[in-house]
């Protein structure tokens, strides 16, 4: 059956040739590719605190194990290679709002009015839904499956510690236990730094040096800190794209490929198949996937409720005709 609804016209500035597509092009990357040039030269100011920011919940974890907080590189590149990537990827995240907008300049001209209502809609959730997924990473997965793997390594294998009293005459020396570091240390005073778990040694007018304190296990929480940014970097690319889920649902709905009924009749296979993913994608540990598990269920049932609530007949307007014929369709 052909469709009732006549052809929008399109805007007449979408009307160009060919060479003028590719001007525009090229215009739109030039912009994409010179304007993130101050976002970068500001990135690699602020590399060490970004790299500071996004090992903290490692930091925390480590501590609250009672390990060491003490990171190994296994090259002498690796720590500069290390600085680069984290600048360029804060880059990227910061400039991805200005890239997309360049991007939609150069499709705009060419969509039907009620197509760019679609977007609208839709570019802002995204960037959204994409800003709570890192923010779910960072403070929510990060820290309870960070802290469970390190504890569980950690208590694995502890070693069996004898004890014996000292021979006598024998004084065990004291090391006081401070919350912070003295305010004028003096060559040769020794503490522990009870945040930090450190043994601090005050050598002469200007160093301290340090000994990392760690508890009974045998096995030593060490890890490369190159290995935990690209696990950081993937997860959280990973998670971007799982909360787009309620997007998708939204846009099948559009299309009327599902509707929320089918979906909420099928709630048993979506969650299973929620638990697949999260099985296959996020570290090996039961709080991980348990997580992931919720949050997907959450995105889910957040679909359902746009599906039911943000039909496109809502986004077009009643003043279209489409949203008439819509109207018309759900009624038969």
């Amino acid at each position: 059956m052909p469709d009732p609804r006549p052809p929008e016209p399109r805007q007449p500035e979408s009307v160009m040739p060919f060479g003028e597509h590719l001007e525009e092009l090229r215009r739109r990357l030039i912009w994409m590719l010179v304007a993130p040039i101050p976002i970068l030269i500001a990135a690699l100011i602020l590399g060490p605190r970004i790299l500071l920011w996004v090992t903290r919940p490692l930091e925390h974890a480590l501590r609250a194990a009672q390990q060491p907080v003490n990171y190994i590189a296994t090259s002498p590149v690796e720590g500069f290679v290390l600085y680069l990537k984290v600048s360029f990827v804060a880059t990227l995240l910061v400039a991805m709002p200005w890239i997309l907008y360049q991007l939609w300049l150069f499709i705009r001209p060419g969509l039907y009015s009620h197509e760019r209502r679609f977007a609208y809609f839709l570019m802002p959730m995204s960037v959204a839904m994409t800003g709570l997924a890192i923010a779910f990473l960072y403070w929510v997965l990060l820290p309870f499956s960070l802290y469970f793997l390190i504890n569980f390594g950690a208590t694995l294998i502890k070693q069996d510690v004898p004890r014996a009293d000292p021979p006598p005459g024998i004084v065990l020396p004291h090391v006081p236990v401070l919350d912070g570091d003295p305010a004028e240390p003096t060559p040769g005073q020794m503490w522990i730094n009870k945040p930090l778990e450190e043994l601090r040694i005050r050598t002469d007018e200007r160093t301290t040096r340090t000994l990392r304190l760690s508890g009974d296990s045998v096995i030593a929480q060490q890890y490369r800190l190159d290995e935990y940014i690209t696990l950081v970097f993937w997860l959280a690319i990973l998670f971007a794209l799982v909360f787009q889920l309620p997007l998708v649902m939204l846009l099948l709905g559009w299309v009327d490929i599902v509707r929320p009924a089918d979906l909420a009749r099928h709630r048993r296979m979506v969650i299973f198949g929620c638990a697949t993913v999260s099985a296959i994608f996020t570290p090996a540990d039961p709080w991980s996937m348990l997580l992931m598990l919720g949050a997907m269920v959450a995105l889910f049932e957040f679909g359902l409720l746009l599906m039911r609530y943000v039909p496109a007949k809502r986004i077009l307007g009643p003043e279209d005709p489409r949203s008439r014929w819509d109207d018309g369709n759900e009624e038969a």
